[in-house]
């Protein structure tokens, strides 16, 4: 089938829309290419400024969409993707907490479920051709609607840039914030923020202080330590200095907290999944001490073997949530793995906050498996070193007996 066939299938699409210059130009550009067919704009509430979703409905419609449905996911974003995933310990590459990659799951769930609830046949996104977010998006489109037809505008129209889709715009009297001198790319939820795009494409240059919009500088924080207390259940965070939380709850006031102290800067330069490096800094305030507190905990009751276990998990993990895996068998392996490790990871963490630092410094747990009676330099009565000599003799026995063959 050729694409003008295919173009003359869709009837009704429904749009991952954030009313940004991409999007607001795919409304547009779809009526005018796909035989004028019925648009429906999607807006995921993740916890982005709620400034962003100030008359977006109104936007959208202005544009062309015949309706605009805006599904607020905050709690369930935190609660069903973020928390299982920060159980396992995932982090990709070293230092990324995965922010974009958590949340594309459930953004192009609730899509396919307005999708199913409008009588639509086909999703369009406007992610581009050369990053991650078209594999995540159509990943989790061929698991959970591989019946619907999905359109990439990038990898179809012939616009190229920033300024050929604000001309675009302009000669359909089509307004947009959007602007030839707004350098960045950014992408925020509540877990994060991220930015891309500007001095940032050299990687010789040091990022300015434009880049960074949820943290203070660390050299410009308080000269006073902070100190929060975290309380953790079933590897979770449930309460933030003594006060019971939801999920999303927690996470905002940590994100107050911790940004306050130029907490959760990071700027990597990663491997992109079709191949190229990018170059991103990301802001993770709270959730930095949110994994502080959990791996703080994992020391005290996850024994060497277990640990190890986990951190296995944690690597697989970092790789299928960046991947765009979320809805497939490995998931839901890992999760279980990672779900019968957290049952004992309960406790609570004291962690200080200085100049761009989340430190644990206090922390305890009732499945606590360190002992000051057994670990204790000083006299003790439960320990008899001299079980130690038959020990190392046995762990050894592999070497002595290569080295005893050597010399034959």
């Amino acid at each position: 089938m050729s694409i003008a066939q295919k173009k003359t299938q869709v009837k009704k699409v429904v749009l991952a829309y954030s009313g940004g210059l991409d999007t607001s130009a795919i409304i547009p550009w779809l009526k005018e290419n796909y035989d004028n067919c019925e648009i429906v704009a999607f807006c995921a509430d993740v916890g982005q400024d709620p400034e962003e979703l100030v008359g977006l409905t109104e936007k959208a419609l202005a544009s062309g969409a015949s309706e605009c449905h805006i599904v607020d996911l905050k709690e369930a974003l935190v609660e069903d993707y973020i928390y299982p995933t920060i159980a396992t310990g995932a982090v990709y590459e070293g230092t990324y907490l995965l922010g974009t990659s958590m949340a594309r799951p459930i953004i192009a769930k609730a899509q396919v479920e307005v999708a199913r609830k409008v009588g639509a046949d086909a999703l369009a996104h406007g992610c581009t051709g050369k990053g991650n977010d078209q594999v995540r998006f159509e990943g989790c489109f061929a698991a959970l609607a591989p019946d619907l037809k999905v359109i990439a505008p990038w990898r179809e129209w012939t616009m190229q840039s920033r300024e050929d889709l604000l001309a675009y715009l302009a000669e359909r009297q089509i307004k947009t914030t959007a602007s030839a001198t707004k350098i960045y790319s950014r992408d925020a939820n509540a877990w994060h923020i991220s930015t891309e795009g500007g001095e940032l494409e050299s990687p010789w240059n040091e990022p300015s202080k434009a880049v960074w919009t949820w943290t203070v500088d660390p050299e410009e924080a308080p000269d006073a330590a902070e100190y929060v207390t975290v309380d953790v259940k079933d590897c979770r965070v449930v309460a933030v200095n003594g006060e019971q939380l939801s999920p999303y709850a927690a996470l905002v006031k940590l994100n107050d907290i911790a940004a306050a102290h130029g907490v959760g800067r990071v700027d990597i330069t990663e491997n992109r999944l079709v191949g190229m490096k990018s170059r991103g800094c990301y802001e993770t305030p709270g959730g930095t001490v949110m994994m502080t507190a959990l791996r703080a905990v994992e020391e005290l009751v996850l024994d060497k073997t277990s640990r190890a276990w986990r951190e296995q998990i944690a690597a697989q993990m970092a790789h299928l949530v960046y991947d765009g895996r979320w809805f497939t068998p490995l998931c839901n392996s890992l999760l279980a793995a990672s779900e019968a490790l957290a049952q004992d990871v309960n406790g609570e963490v004291v962690i200080k906050l200085y100049k761009g630092q989340a430190t644990a410094v206090k922390k305890r747990s009732p499945n606590s498996l360190y002992s000051e009676a057994f670990a204790t330099f000083g006299e003790d009565d439960v320990y008899d070193q001299k079980h130690a000599e038959g020990f190392i003799r046995l762990y050894s026995l592999a070497s002595r007996i290569r080295a005893i063959n050597s010399n034959k």
